[in-house]
């Protein structure tokens, strides 16, 4: 082989489609490496990986992203713990949609920077030999050997290909940063303005549903409606089958048992435990079904006003911004009704507080707002309580 042939194809002389099939491969695991390992496991101790798997995942990392695993915990674990605030390191809400798409890695690393964030943030990551002396100390190394390798197998398209796998991350961080507060649909009122991108987590990892998992955080399953896919599950469930991992939570340990019309402590525990379910049907079976009859009685089956009238009156409060809130005066002034179960459901909310009380209090709580519920004589909201009292706690989740 000469030197223009190594130049021109590398040692291993691939075609153009076998190039593009690499590109793939290799971006997809650098995906997997975050949403798995940095996300699901690191930060939110959702699914434990066996140590060869981790050890995999970090080198894989320090090779084409640089990401140390410490900084990458920390910064999203305050994310979560301060979200759409001033000291929320990426909020578009915040600091402006252009701002996170852009400029995401300056964001991030003005985080990194501060010792204080990683000090109360980064506990419980890896701090061994390899880590201190490798790939936290030298962390840009790895994406320079990569860019090596990439030109030693493919010649100068190799860096071509190392270009692609650094940009990766910034766009899908600032994709999911972004776009995942900003614009999408949600499943769950959530206290932040997280948004689903698009109800099939293929391209990075399962992050397009972002709202699900700021619902849920400690899942390690980021689907929640049947039609939603979530590709990193399929990941995790394939390692667990190999015996390299394990899921810790795949969301609230509830059931609901045919039958049961009682209201006891299991039924309030279950209730509570589920409550952004338990929201999100409220507004589907209860909020949505009366607002569209009310609408139809004032002669108007425009379904737009419907939609619009049902988001904003089941929209988390914090959320809700002026005109929103006149939206709501306007529907609770001209429809009784609507009023009704609008503040049936500020109560309803309310009712979660009584978690930091005992276990009588929230019961009482809930039994009480059951019974002014079922008073209002509508059907919509009789049929919601029946559904309330068939919660419970699987036995298997009380030992």
């Amino acid at each position: 082989m000469t030197f223009l042939d190594w130049f021109s194809n590398g040692l291993w002389n691939l075609s153009w489609l076998e190039l593009l099939l690499y590109a793939l491969v290799v971006t997809h695991a650098t995906i997997v490496s975050v949403t798995v390992y940095l996300h699901r496991h690191s930060a939110h101790r959702a699914v434990d990986l066996h140590p060869a798997l981790q050890h995999f995942f970090r080198f894989w990392l320090w090779l084409t992203t640089g990401i140390i695993t410490r900084e990458w915990t920390a910064v999203h674990r305050k994310h979560h713990a301060v979200c759409e605030t001033e000291d929320d390191p990426h909020s578009p809400v915040m600091q402006g949609l252009k701002k996170i798409l852009w400029q995401g890695m300056e964001t991030y690393g003005e985080a990194t920077s501060q010792p204080e964030i990683m000090k109360k943030y980064g506990s419980g990551c890896p701090d061994d030999w390899l880590e201190r002396n490798v790939y936290s100390a030298y962390s840009l190394h790895g994406i320079a050997i990569l860019a090596l390798i990439n030109i030693a197998l493919f010649g100068v398209i190799g860096m071509t290909l190392w270009a692609v796998q650094m940009v990766l991350m910034p766009i899908a961080g600032g994709v999911i940063n972004g776009i995942g507060h900003y614009w999408g649909y949600r499943n769950f009122e959530c206290p932040d303005a997280a948004t689903n991108i698009v109800p099939w987590g293929i391209l990075i990892g399962g992050e397009e549903m972002h709202n699900n998992h700021h619902t849920y955080p400690n899942s390690a399953k980021f689907s929640q409606k049947p039609w939603e896919f979530d590709i990193g599950w399929c990941w995790i469930r394939l390692f667990q089958m190999l015996g390299l991992a394990r899921p810790l939570s795949t969301g609230p340990i509830v059931e609901q048992i045919s039958g049961k019309t009682t209201m006891d402590i299991d039924t309030a525990w279950g209730v509570l435990n589920d409550r952004f379910r338990v929201m999100a049907r409220y507004a589907e079976n209860v909020v949505g079904p009366l607002v569209e009859q009310e609408f139809h009685k004032a002669g108007s089956a425009a379904s737009q006003l419907v939609r619009k009238a049902k988001v904003v009156l089941c929209r988390e409060d914090s959320l809700v911004d002026d005109a929103g809130k006149n939206r709501i005066s306007e529907l609770v002034e001209a429809h009784p009704d609507i009023k009704v179960i609008y503040e049936l459901r500020l109560r309803l909310q309310a009712v979660w507080s009584k978690r930091s009380g005992s276990a009588d209090e929230l019961l009482n709580a809930l039994k009480q707002w059951c019974l002014d519920a079922e008073a209002t004589g509508l059907s919509v909201l009789r049929d919601f309580v029946e559904e309330l009292k068939s919660y419970s706690i699987p036995k298997l989740a009380q030992t």
